[in-house]
């Protein structure tokens, strides 16, 4: 019997030695197991670095500032105003607002691309656009187009006309007081307060920078009374710079029956209204603050990504798409640069501004090259072919952006 106990003692402390054994084995092994299994609360990524900030967040973000802390509500847009305007279209939202607009990254150079010879035609199967023109600002010799005559609502472009009149209207310090009618004004806007009164100065910027209808229609209304008086003054300042096929209907651009321009048009109007020192000072600046606050930030993106880029104006509606146009300026040359009708405009100014100033050093040496009237420099303008590199690039960044709402 104790023989029977003994050995049965001997088998509970063996079984009891073998499971402390596999116990300690297994507290070994598993942190090291633990650390090899994938563990469920982390999220796999290709990204290789911490992604960015969303940029339909940041372009919304930009696009919309917030109102003077003492303003009352704004009157509500009326529907249809706004399903023109709205940035339903995130196309919209994203081509004019650039949020580091702010810090301004530097100019980037175009490297050489390995696109050479590029034919118009084949430069015209990598655009968009319906319509579109390169002409060099000094002479007004078109080095490049589309279909430059043919009408299409301008969208914010025609702003371009607005802040012109209204510089040569309004001193700086001169008031502008906003109607029920203006601050209704669908975005891109400023938010204006019914009934209260801003600077000329401010709203001229708000308009040619942040592409604002609101202050758009208030100085159309302190100007000549009434927005359809100010778009008739507009058409005929159009004609008066050039712009023949050019008729306004609104003073934001904003779609209206009967409203149109075309991409020579604006090219033109442009090119004139550069020549005012004080526009082409307003319309270059990345940023500007007014004295009601706000921090206005300039839509068009050339100004800080494009090598050589003086100053633009970008514009978008749904019935218009992206709409641009623009100077830009390298080695003691000038070109205006107008689209019209785009789905990409950032790509499609890109290939232009590129082809434009690839086409100016092509006749520059040809002319160098046999400078006698009737030879190969004074000769018609070929649009066969580039013999220089054809930079596409330079607007790389850009090239997946759309955007905006009558800006």
């Amino acid at each position: 019997m104790s023989q029977s106990l003994s050995s049965r003692n001997r088998h509970n402390r063996s079984a009891l030695l073998f499971f402390s054994l596999v116990f300690l084995l297994l507290w070994a092994v598993a942190p090291v197991a633990a650390k090899n299994r994938p563990d469920p609360f982390v999220i796999k990524t290709s990204h290789k670095f911490p992604p960015t900030r969303d940029k339909k967040v940041q372009a919304a973000v930009a696009e919309d500032p917030a109102p003077d802390v003492a303003a009352p509500d704004v009157a509500t847009p009326d529907v249809a105003a706004a399903a023109e305007s709205t940035d339903t279209a995130e196309a919209a939202a994203e081509a004019e607002v650039e949020p580091e607009a702010v810090a301004p990254a530097p100019k980037r150079k175009a490297p050489a691309s390995s696109q050479a010879n590029v034919p118009a035609p084949a430069l015209r199967k990598k655009l968009s656009a319906r319509s579109a023109i390169v002409m060099d600002s000094r002479t007004g010799q078109v080095l490049y187009s589309h279909d430059a005559d043919r009408p299409g609502q301008p969208a914010s472009t025609i702003k371009v006309i607005t802040g012109l009149i209204a510089i040569g209207s309004l001193r700086d310090d001169e008031m502008v007081k906003a109607s029920k009618h203006a601050a209704a004004m669908p975005r891109s806007k400023v938010n204006l307060s019914p009934g209260k009164s801003y600077t000329a100065d401010d709203m001229i910027n708000s308009v040619l920078l942040a592409s604002a209808n609101d202050a758009s229609v208030a100085l159309a209304e302190k100007v000549a009374g009434s927005e359809g008086s100010f778009a008739r003054l507009m058409t005929s300042k159009a004609k008066s710079l050039g712009a023949t096929n050019t008729q306004c209907k609104t003073a934001s651009g904003l779609t209206a029956k009967g409203q149109q321009s075309t991409a020579r048009d604006l090219a033109v109007v442009f090119d004139k209204a550069m020549e005012d020192r004080e526009f082409a000072e307003r319309i270059g600046r990345t940023t500007a603050r007014t004295r009601f606050g706000q921090l206005l930030r300039n839509h068009n993106k050339a100004l800080w990504r494009v090598d050589g880029a003086v100053g633009g104006k970008t514009g978008y509606t749904v019935a218009a798409r992206q709409t641009y146009v623009g100077k830009f300026s390298r080695n003691n040359s000038e070109l205006v640069v107008a689209i019209m009708g785009s789905e990409t405009m950032w790509a499609d100014l890109s290939k232009l501004v590129e082809y434009g100033f690839a086409r100016k050093e092509q006749l520059a040496a040809r002319q160098a090259a046999d400078p006698a009237p009737g030879g190969n420099g004074g000769g018609p303008l070929a649009k066969t072919a580039v013999s220089t590199a054809f930079k596409n690039d330079s607007l790389k960044v850009l090239s997946d952006n759309k955007k905006e709402s009558s800006l």
